[in-house]
């Protein structure tokens, strides 16, 4: 993933630091992208760092300031930190965890978009986010293999134009909303001239790291269009949820989205009824749903998050029986080739 943003004319560039800039631009700009920086910050112990630099040489360190705010200081095991916290686990290689666990490479159906599902395409916009998440599935994806250019998804829209079938976008990443206001709302009105989509779908990680981005203009990009979007947050524990974010939401809300969050369960992270309780509660508060509870992809460098499936089974239980089942998100894992997600424990089958 890139830590940048794609310009107007496609390219990935430093983002701009001027004070014209919008604002959410110039806080990914100062976003921490330095280990060194990030243990000074949150006063952490001295001798985790070393491997810590090697780690980030392979995967780079990326966090927005305020989301490092949230985090508590002096603890390596804080859960909103060990998302982000490049670590010397990352560098073993046990088997089974792959540089591509859902086979992504292989479902290509034009530049960028992905054909997984029936009724369904996924297009990846760019390589840019807002945070680098330690255990992201798509930590070793060829995005420097996309094209570029402010034209650049016009073979995607002929894909979908030829499949009358496909009645929902999804826009992925890296991140969809680090794209600039002019360029998504182009994308959003090129989709919305593809007769047969009547969805559009955003999963994004923004509005929780880098809530400001939900702002008058992308709201602008967004409204207006024919298609029904739904926006899917992803935040994994419940301290990830301020009040700003609360508040990004709540304009999301009013903006006309659907909103939808998916977690991925995570050694260390959110691995506890109690958390993943607190959590479903939350978002309940803030005007979102709970939608997945993803198993980890196994993709290489995150083996550390991994929990095994008895346990993950055995929590969603835990979680069914201590919650209204609105309010208890699916757990699945993704596997390359299926037709959809494969639920587990009570949601299999």
């Amino acid at each position: 993933m890139q830590a940048g943003a794609i310009g107007e004319g496609g390219t990935v560039a430093p983002l701009d630091r001027d004070a014209s800039a919008p604002r959410w631009q110039r806080l990914l700009a100062e976003a921490v992208r330095d280990a060194d920086e990030l243990w000074r910050l949150l006063d952490l112990p001295a001798g985790l760092l070393p491997a810590a630099r090697r780690a980030a040489e392979g995967f780079p360190l990326l966090v927005p300031r305020g989301f490092v705010a949230l985090m508590r200081r002096g603890d390596p095991a804080d859960p909103l930190l060990r998302q982000v916290l490049p670590l010397g686990d990352e560098l073993a290689s046990p088997p089974g965890f792959t540089a591509d666990p859902l086979q992504e490479a292989g479902c290509g159906a034009a530049p960028g978009l992905l054909s997984k599902y029936r009724g369904r395409a996924l297009l990846v916009t760019t390589g840019a986010c807002a945070v680098h998440c330690r255990y992201c599935f798509r930590r070793h994806f060829p995005y420097d293999g996309l094209p570029r250019g402010a034209r650049w998804w016009l073979p995607a829209m002929e894909a979908l134009r030829a499949d009358p079938a496909c009645h929902e976008l999804i826009l992925s990443g890296g991140d969809p909303l680090t794209l600039p206001d002019g360029l998504l709302a182009a994308l959003v009105a090129d989709a919305a001239a593809v007769p047969s989509l009547n969805r559009l779908r955003i999963h994004t990680r923004l509005p929780v790291v880098l809530p400001e981005r939900v702002d008058d203009g992308l709201l602008a990009a967004l409204n207006g269009t024919r298609l029904g979007c739904t926006v899917v947050i992803h935040a994994n524990h419940a301290r990830e949820l301020s009040p700003e974010v609360a508040g990004a939401c709540a304009r999301l809300r009013g903006g006309g989205c659907l909103l939808l969050n998916q977690s991925v369960l995570l050694a260390g992270v959110n691995d506890d009824v109690a958390a993943l309780a607190e959590l479903s509660e939350r978002l309940a508060a803030i005007g979102v749903m709970p939608y997945y509870l993803h198993q980890l992809d196994r993709v290489a460098g995150a083996a550390h998050f991994a929990v095994d499936d008895a346990r993950a089974i055995a929590l969603h239980r835990e979680l069914h029986a201590g919650l209204p089942g609105w309010l208890v998100p699916r757990l699945v894992r993704e596997l390359p080739g299926m037709p959809g997600k494969m639920g587990l424990g009570l949601d299999a089958g």
